[in-house]
């Protein structure tokens, strides 16, 4: 349980530094268009801190950490997760500097693309847990 509590808060951190880092690299560039850095900051806080409490409650009562495929589907989100938000920050980096190419957020949809089917497995993976609790 405490590994996917540390998970929530690193994603709680992150979620908010991005919030801070997206306000201050427009703010000093002066720019004022859309840019992909502000979605970073919900996508760490939702599919990271708020996702991983909500996989914390369903821990502690269904025991999810202990159906085979969890640990595997623990890394697979988190480094899709990760991926996601890093190119994401690179492709608001290069928009806020006027650099940007389309390339990146291809690179991202691949990233929500593995996020979504590893919301598929966790949902399997939730159901063996709960089979294995009402049984």
């Amino acid at each position: 349980m405490k590994k996917i509590y540390n998970t929530s808060f690193v994603y709680l951190i992150l979620g908010l530094l991005m919030g801070v880092f997206y306000r201050e690299v427009t703010k000093v560039n002066k720019f004022e268009g859309v840019t992909a850095l502000k979605s970073v900051h919900p996508h760490l806080l939702v599919l990271g801190f708020i996702f991983f409490l909500i996989i914390l409650l369903l821990q502690s009562n269904y025991g999810i950490n202990k159906v085979k495929g969890f640990g595997a589907w623990y890394i697979v989100y988190n480094i899709a997760l990760l991926f996601t938000a890093f190119t994401m920050v690179w492709r608001g980096i290069l928009q806020v500097t006027g650099n940007d190419f389309n390339g990146l957020s291809h690179m991202a949809g691949l990233g929500h693309v593995v996020l979504g089917g590893s919301i598929i497995w966790l949902m399997i993976i939730i159901k063996k847990a709960i089979g294995t609790f009402e049984s």
